[in-house]
């Protein structure tokens, strides 16, 4: 099973790590780091999470990490987990 990154997900990796090393570039870099270690783990136990608050799709999960919601779809003709979207409901959009 393999990691596939949407480009919306790809682009709100970039947007969290530019808004945390606003304050703290070390801590982004760190948080980044973390971040993508707790997705890269999704593959050992992809039904691990809760169903998607966001979607109706059993196949649809949310993944709670550090304040922030990962939403990826365990795509299983591809054998892979797909990240849709990374967010943080705290925050106001970052654009």
């Amino acid at each position: 099973m393999k990691i596939i990154y949407t480009p919306l997900s790809k682009q709100n990796l970039l947007q969290i790590k530019q808004f945390i090393a606003k304050d703290k570039k070390i801590a982004s870099e760190k948080f980044m780091a973390r971040l993508k270690l707790a997705i890269e783990n999704i593959i050992n136990s992809p039904y691990k999470y809760r169903k998607s608050f966001y979607y109706q799709d059993e196949n649809i999960r949310d993944m709670i990490f550090g304040g922030y919601s990962i939403i990826y779809r365990i795509n299983i003709p591809k054998d892979a987990i797909e990240i849709l979207e990374i967010f943080n409901q705290n925050l106001p959009e970052i654009k």
